[in-house]
């Protein structure tokens, strides 16, 4: 088989979203990718679903596995054909190795391409708020390893030559030897009083800076618990105003937020989230699968023209339909002259998003509500209603419209079941309180909730742990679990619960 080729991509600091468009088209195509233990796992969603993923990263408690063998990988799956992407943290040629696995693959004659990436050393002060260059501050910059090869008789680096070379200085991996760093550039006679910060974690939203002096950093840093991944800056730019600390400023830094919707039903809300500081906790509480049989909804979709209305209340149930009438061979014409209702904005403008305009959207997002929009609409009395929905969709839409006298035909387009299996570690950490806010998106979201983690821790963190839902249904299930509802969504959607969230953080 003709060799392949490997490409080493920058992931960057830490936040996915500082992925280069380059290093995002890479894994787009990649056969196999090997990445690191602190890379971002979220890229990885970017991957090829039958993409190999060798995690090469140092795990705690295990060896290392050594360079050797990740450049003898990096060429053995060159050597079968498969394009390859090394991912790699940051920059791939700033104390990232990247240099070493190169040389590697030039000598075993495998093609390769570098894609930079963000280094932590000018993201982590930038999102810190310390400019690295600043006019009258520092007109220069010198990044250093806090950690050189152990393999090393004697360090490289000339800390007299450092202390004196002026500008700003940024230290890699070099938290758990500040003291001693601290202390050499003093002893080379770098003055105590310089300004001095260091950034754990920068660009994610478990950020935290520690500012002071040279002198003190590493006790400000040891009592405020400072863990690697960090980065150390020294100089005057590191005095400049704390205030310009706009990351960790935002209104939901820090702030664990669980997310109990559906995988892939939930992604604008945690962008959003996340777009604010927040670190979202990802535990789906429930599933949705195909119905048992798709025989009833076939049957109506047959004669979908004929309904008088179509109604709608949530964006699987659009989704769902749509997507079953595709699979039949038909289109949004099979409507006829059938109107539409949609049960709240966002079921709209799936809708519309499919070239459908609802006919009726009420104002508030009950189905009560809609019922009565339905009979202020049109004389309900004999007319065929299709309702696709839930199989657990609540009886208040069927029954209301049959008491006017509707003809309502109800299919179920999916399933509702709590997740069969959530990811343990998140479980543990939820029912021991590990989160900040729960969200609630439906009735739904809440029963497999207490399912998963049990009543009793329920019990355990309802007096720690704000919950928020997303309108009054899904609170009052809430309540018969004993969950007390902190936040309720004053627009029942996504976007709702969403500013009903940052309004509340807000206010505190």
């Amino acid at each position: 088989m003709s060799t392949g080729c490997v490409i080493l991509v920058g992931a960057g600091p830490g936040d996915a979203g500082l992925l280069t468009l380059r290093g995002l088209e890479a894994l787009h195509t990649a056969d196999a990718v090997l990445y690191d233990r602190l890379t971002n796992k979220d890229l990885l969603g970017h991957v090829p679903e039958l993409a190999e993923r060798i995690n090469v990263g140092k795990q705690p408690g295990k060896r290392p596995i050594p360079q050797e063998e990740i450049n003898r990988i990096l060429v053995e799956r060159a050597r079968e054909g498969k394009r390859v992407v090394r991912l790699k943290g940051g920059d791939p040629f700033v104390f990232g190795r990247g240099g070493e696995e190169v040389l590697a693959l030039l000598d075993a004659g495998v093609p390769f391409e570098v894609v930079p990436g963000v280094t932590a050393g000018v993201a982590a002060p930038a999102c810190a708020g310390i400019p690295l260059t600043h006019r009258g501050k520092a007109s220069c910059v010198t990044f250093v390893t806090g950690h050189e090869d152990p393999e090393k008789n004697e360090s490289s680096l000339d800390w007299n030559v450092l202390a004196h070379t002026g500008g700003t200085l940024v230290i890699y991996m070099g938290v758990k030897r500040l003291g001693e760093i601290t202390s050499k550039l003093i002893a080379a006679g770098l003055g105590g009083d310089t300004p001095a910060a260091v950034i754990e974690r920068g660009t994610m939203s478990m950020q935290r800076s520690v500012r002071g002096t040279l002198g003190g950093l590493a006790a400000k840093a040891d009592e405020a618990g400072i863990d690697p991944p960090a980065v150390t800056v020294i100089g005057e730019v590191a005095g400049l105003p704390d205030e310009l600390n706009w990351f960790e400023r935002r209104p939901l830094h820090g702030k664990r937020v669980v997310i109990t919707r559906p995988q892939g039903q939930a992604l604008d809300m945690s962008a959003a989230l996340a777009r604010t500081g927040a670190r979202i906790v990802p535990l789906p509480t429930i599933e949705i699968v195909d119905p048992p049989s798709w025989d009833d909804v076939d049957l109506a979709l047959a004669t979908l023209g004929e309904f008088d209305w179509v109604v709608f209340t949530s964006v699987n149930a659009v989704w769902r339909l749509l997507s079953r009438l595709r699979e039949l061979g038909r289109d949004v014409r099979a409507f006829a002259s059938a109107r539409v209702a949609a049960l709240g904005s966002a079921t709209a403008d799936a809708l519309a998003r499919h070239g459908i305009r609802p006919d009726l959207v009420p104002g508030e997002f009950l189905s009560d509500r809609l019922v009565t929009a339905l009979a202020e609409t049109d004389d309900l009395r004999g007319k065929r209603m299709l309702l696709p929905r839930s199989s657990i969709g609540r009886k208040v839409l069927p029954d209301g419209l049959a008491a006017l006298g509707a003809d309502v035909t109800e299919v179920t387009l999916y399933v509702t079941r709590t997740h069969t299996h959530p990811d343990a570690a998140i479980v543990e950490a939820v029912r021991t309180g590990a989160c900040d806010v729960v969200t609630f998106t439906s009735s739904s979201t809440v029963n497999g909730f207490v399912e998963i983690v049990g009543q009793d821790a329920v019990e355990t963190i309802r007096n720690d742990v704000t919950f928020a839902s997303i309108g009054p249904v899904t609170s009052t299930t809430c309540r018969e679990f004993g969950i007390p509802v902190g936040i309720e969504a004053v627009e029942h959607t996504s976007e709702g619960l969403f500013q009903a969230i940052l309004d509340s953080i807000r206010s505190t």
